[in-house]
């Protein structure tokens, strides 16, 4: 039995190499990370990470430390599914989601990781290793960029060696959005992936609209076109609008996309394992697409994601984040034409630079 002796919390504001924007959170120059590492009796330490925007960073670290750590010390750390469920209904009360499942999210994938580096195993394989190679898309935060900023950008996703990119939508005029896309879908060339990403923005009828023009422009999927409350909103965005619908990143819990995909709301569900629950949540939002025949993508945290597409079979294109931890990394995923490929060191493989950080640590 491997007993969990000990769980730290870290909090850091790690700011942007570049101001990104979108239409619901405005500019952003910096995010909040916070790192939970749990280690067991025989000395062995896994790491796991979640973030936020703009605010609430404090209350996640709160939530692990004291709530969920004071649970976990004395437990064994291989019964990760008896230990989610112990976390889950400890802080029910306090959230079923948000803040929660965040918390739960980072000790979750700091426990996968702990037992990938006592079986000296990936995690994709542990996961059962469908595929290593994942396709991946850059997940441009741009709203604001003048177009030749934006052009400028994609050319140079195009030499990181990405073969797909997702570009914001939602400015205040529709027409300043079809411009950008008309002027994006000319640079790329036909039939090069290209996604938009509206963050919430629009009404139901404004996002069917705005989806009807934008059919012109041959895209994968119009993300997130409504508020995620707004289900039935959100399923005649999908019926009505003529494009495929992707969305998760604001759902936060297993049964949550269970209601999208009843809804018929969902055309790529998008959960983000950093706020969905962590890996086990993921891996059965995964399987609740594949039962539903419907392909799974992701939102964030790329270099933990890549280890549960890597083994779905219904997996798709996985989001390289603009929020990338690339400069606190010891090793980077290379991205090459248009894929990573999973890393075969234990666990998830990252190491994070923690002196380098320590100098963010709030």
């Amino acid at each position: 039995m491997a007993k969990i002796t000990n769980v730290r919390t870290d909090l850091y504001r790690v700011p942007l190499a570049t101001r990104l924007s979108d239409s619901t959170h405005g500019d952003m120059d910096d995010f909040e990370l916070i790192v939970v590492r749990v280690t067991d009796a025989d000395g062995a330490t896994g790491m796991g990470y979640t973030y936020t925007v703009n605010a609430g960073g404090h209350a996640v670290a709160r939530m692990v430390d004291p709530y969920l750590s004071d649970v976990l010390v004395g437990e064994d750390a291989d019964r990760i599914e008896a230990l989610w469920q112990k976390m889950w209904w400890h802080l029910h009360y306090a959230g079923r989601g948000g803040h929660v499942t965040s918390a739960i999210s980072a000790v979750d994938i700091a426990l996968w990781d702990l037992k990938g580096r006592r079986l000296g195993q990936p995690l994709w394989r542990v996961f059962g290793g469908f595929d290593p190679q994942v396709p991946v898309y850059a997940g441009g935060i741009d709203l604001q960029f003048s177009v030749p900023q934006l052009l400028a950008q994609a050319d140079a996703f195009q030499e990181q060696g990405f073969r797909a990119i997702k570009m914001k939508v939602g400015r205040d005029e529709l027409r300043d959005d079809i411009m950008r896309v008309a002027a994006m879908r000319e640079h790329l060339g036909d039939g090069f992936p290209l996604m938009v990403d509206a963050n919430m923005r629009w009404s139901a009828d404004r996002a069917i609209a705005a989806a009807r023009e934008l059919r012109a422009f041959d895209l994968v999927w119009l993300e997130e076109p409504v508020i995620p409350d707004d289900l039935p909103g959100q399923a005649r965005v999908l019926a009505s609008g003529g494009l495929p619908v992707a969305a998760g990143e604001n759902l936060h819990t297993l049964y949550e996309f269970r209601a999208a995909i009843d809804a018929g709301a969902v055309t790529y569900p998008e959960p983000d394992v950093s706020n969905c629950g962590g890996m086990t949540v993921f891996r059965k939002i995964g399987s609740l697409a594949e039962a539903h025949n419907l392909p799974v993508t992701s939102h964030g945290v790329h270099d933990l994601t890549v280890h549960c597409l890597a083994a779905a079979p219904n997996r798709t294109y996985m989001e390289a984040h603009g929020f990338s931890l690339e400069p606190y990394l010891a090793e980077t995923m290379p991205i090459v034409d248009g894929s990573v490929t999973a890393p075969e060191r234990p666990g998830h493989g990252l190491d994070l630079d923690f002196e380098k950080l320590a100098a963010l640590r709030v």
